[in-house]
């Protein structure tokens, strides 16, 4: 069994590893960091010997590791609270995913930039923050590694841009907050976050 708070301290802003670490006893949830996976930044499952698994990535920065570690506790409190009759992102896992972010959402754990866009999305947050655009190009700024990946609002109208499986996609209209994108291969379109990250292939 390794020292939760040590490796806490590797993966969250040190201020917030204790409140954390507390979380994680009360809820007896299991935490696992686990490389990388393109689709999710964590998980979280209860297992058939009825304990509770929380996975998250260890590639995420301190900021999106806290959010993501809290967003998974949340689901196991509703869970629990509630039972499994209601929706994964529903009203009953926003309130309790609110009530348990609050007290982090200060100076002292994150970036004085990051304070006004996280209190905007925990008036209402979403099944990820990577649908939040704003916040997540904001957190994206304190990533260790620096890609030269693009954003999907930043390519040209027409351009074509591969995405992580190599499929090619050829930029159209925005529509309200999303960019509609022509697949190559298949001409169907397909409606795209803006802080999607792509591959620039030619304008």
């Amino acid at each position: 069994m390794f020292p939760v708070d040590s490796v806490l301290r590797k993966y969250l802003p040190e201020r917030a590893v204790e409140s954390c670490l507390e979380l994680i006893q009360k809820t007896g949830a299991h935490l696992k960091i686990v490389n990388e996976r393109v689709t999710r930044h964590g998980d979280y499952r209860r297992m058939p010997n009825g304990k509770h698994q929380i996975t998250v990535n260890a590639s995420l920065n301190k900021y999106r590791f806290l959010i993501t570690l809290i967003h998974e506790l949340a689901h196991l409190v509703a869970f629990e609270k509630y039972g499994r009759s209601i929706k994964p992102h529903g009203a009953e896992w926003k309130r309790i995913f609110q009530y348990l972010m609050l007290p982090f959402i200060r100076p002292e754990i994150f970036p004085s930039q990051l304070l006004p866009l996280l209190a905007h999305h925990f008036k209402n947050p979403k099944a990820s923050s990577s649908t939040d655009a704003r916040l997540s190009i904001a957190l994206k700024q304190f990533d260790a590694q620096k890609t030269d990946k693009t954003y999907v609002f930043q390519v040209p109208l027409g351009s074509v841009f591969r995405i992580y499986n190599g499929k090619l996609y050829k930029r159209g209209n925005r529509r309200v907050k999303r960019y509609e994108c022509i697949e190559v291969a298949t001409g169907r379109m397909y409606l795209f976050q803006p802080n999607a990250e792509v591959e620039l292939i030619f304008e």
